[in-house]
């Protein structure tokens, strides 16, 4: 991030899996944390906080991960633009698969009816953002159940998975993202760097 902020490297979306693992965002409410110290444990689920916006989710594996750092000069400064960017990415490379994603009002991420498929919670920092989106491809969703899903208790989460049957291989679903990505916020050419973590744009 500082790196970007100084100019020294140039805007880029980075992709990776976490091991299990809740973080909780600057908007975090601890009732929403369900699950004892020992449950957490037993599970291997460690507990981190972040600075991006937002109350508690999990990551683990089978989630898509994507942090973008990326000078919002190219949305105009303007953090809800790029929110909403962020969605339109995800919302096209669902679609290749069959998948309607779509946004629900007053809430952030992609959602399939009344589930959330992947979340967003951002930081922005001088101008260029950190953290980002998740993606769920084949996650263990029961793991959302130690939770309140970003503090929303009345609707569910799902996954490529549970909605296809069998999910696309991981690389496919990074390209796909990475290209959609590209092609929302106006990059001319995208460099794959490693299929399993970097996506230099």
């Amino acid at each position: 991030m500082t790196a970007r902020q100084e100019g020294r490297i140039s805007d880029m979306l980075l992709l990776l899996e976490h091991p299990p693992t809740l973080t909780f965002g600057s908007r975090v409410r601890q009732e929403h944390l369900l699950a004892s110290p020992e449950v957490l444990a037993a599970r291997g689920i460690q507990v981190h906080p972040t600075r991006r916006g937002g109350d508690i989710t999990y990551h683990g594996p089978g989630q898509l991960v994507g942090y973008p750092i990326l000078h919002l000069n190219r949305c105009g400064r303007d953090l809800h633009r790029y929110v909403r960017a962020l969605e339109e990415v995800l919302i096209r490379a669902l679609e290749t698969w069959g998948i309607h994603g779509e946004r629900s009002p007053g809430q952030t991420g992609v959602w399939v009816g009344e589930e959330k498929i992947a979340a967003i919670g951002v930081e922005v920092r001088r101008w260029v953002t950190r953290h980002g989106f998740a993606l769920n491809v084949t996650t263990d969703l029961s793991a959302f159940g130690l939770i309140v899903p970003c503090g929303i208790a009345d609707k569910g989460v799902t996954s490529m998975e549970r909605l296809m049957g069998n999910a696309p291989d991981r690389r496919e679903i990074e390209e796909e993202i990475t290209r959609r990505f590209a092609e929302v916020f106006g990059y001319r050419a995208v460099a794959w760097e490693s299929p399993d973590s970097l996506s230099g744009l």
